[in-house]
């Protein structure tokens, strides 16, 4: 019988650093500071130094990162906010929860990110901020839309990065490529803890000054509220999670990269299959590896019937969706997300997968799609 296959291999990770993460809570547990313990300032040194942005405020997850984002810039009723109607939907929600406008943008077919070259005409006076979405892993064209931005009066941009962390752009790390960057430690993402939790960069000391408050509630110092906030602190147990699995981190990103670029050598044997394209100039640590294929349903169910599993990310584009249909407002067509939403699948993909695991994978792809 063959070995099941995880779609995301979170037991073996654990297995692997079992003592580093049970010592770092056990400390935690010794010390019992839950909230905003040391290793939440500890965490939040780290992933400056990892992302080279001269500050991280870690947040409860990568929703409330993107939120508090947006409230830091002001983000209210009436104003617009462009991104991708092709991503998990947190992307627009943090928008439409302030009362602002998702403006959606068609994203590119070889990439899946947003069109930067299509974000020029969607800009209104009412346009507040940018989200790109780094989706799958790899980042979008961060200088034409920094540049774009600039152009219209410096638009704040903001980088969705839950999904591309540890990636890099011309050499610099994703979440430090724009105004701001938010971050996901989601589980299944490239680093996760065990619970929600998210961090948001930014190398504007006043920007951060200001996120920081309104993470605890709008609070200066205790119980004096300088603005509106939320609680949206990190547990410090998850802190101590994910600074156990950041001495590992590097190797993890190695290892995503290697597997991805075996995935995409064989893939070059099925070429009915659609696999996304990495940019000359950026890395791609695969937070999902995505391919593209004709009648998915059939492919996915012979999948599966093999041992393989599956997921779609994502199957309906945000404009599709009842609660943002009425609030959103289209730039131009949206006829690419809407293809890649019928066709995109991801793979098995974690730093734990063997390669002969990939072939036989793509193997029965291969025979799946024919």
């Amino acid at each position: 019988m063959s070995v099941p296959i995880e779609f995301i291999d979170l037991k073996t990770q654990y297995a692997d650093s079992k003592e580093r993460i049970d010592a770092r809570i056990q400390v935690v547990l010794d010390h019992g500071q839950y909230i905003m313990g040391p290793e939440v300032r500890e965490l939040e040194e780290r992933l400056e130094l990892f992302t080279g942005a001269r500050s991280c405020i870690t947040v409860s997850s990568g929703t409330d990162a993107l939120l508090i984002a947006l409230m830091a810039l002001g983000v209210t009723c009436g104003d617009e906010v462009i991104t991708t109607p092709f991503t998990f939907v947190s992307s627009a929600e943090v928008i439409a929860l302030l009362g602002a406008t998702p403006v959606f943008v068609d994203v590119e077919y070889d990439t899946c990110n947003i069109n930067s070259e299509l974000i020029e005409a969607a800009i209104t006076p009412r346009t507040k901020a940018i989200i790109p979405v780094s989706l799958y892993g790899q980042t979008s064209n961060m200088d034409e839309i920094n540049a774009v931005a600039a152009r219209h009066g410096n638009i704040p941009v903001i980088e969705d990065a839950a999904q591309s962390f540890g990636a890099t752009y011309k050499g610099r790390k994703s979440c430090n490529l724009s105004t701001v960057g938010c971050s996901s430690f989601f589980p299944s993402k490239p680093l996760g803890c065990y619970g929600d939790g998210g961090a948001i960069f930014t190398n504007d000391s006043l920007l951060a000054s200001t996120m920081r408050e309104l993470r605890v509630h709008g609070q200066e110092r205790r119980y004096h509220h300088t603005r509106v906030g939320v609680g949206g602190r990190m547990d410090t147990l998850q802190c101590a999670v994910v600074l156990a699995k950041l001495d590992l981190f590097d190797w993890e990103i190695e290892r995503r990269i290697t597997l991805g670029n075996q995935y995409l050598k064989l893939l070059q044997a099925v070429p009915s299959v659609e696999p996304l394209i990495v940019r000359s100039d950026r890395t791609s640590v695969w937070g999902q590896f995505t391919i593209k294929v004709l009648d998915r349903d059939s492919v996915r169910s012979k999948l599966k019937e093999a041992g393989i599993p599956t997921s779609v990310h994502y199957p309906v584009p945000l404009h599709r969706q009842p609660a943002y249909e009425a609030v959103c407002r289209i730039s131009g067509v949206l006829n690419v997300s809407e293809v890649v939403a019928e066709r995109v699948l991801s793979l098995p993909m974690h730093p734990y997968l063997e390669m002969p695991t990939q072939a036989r994978i793509i193997d029965t792809l291969s025979k799946a799609v024919t």
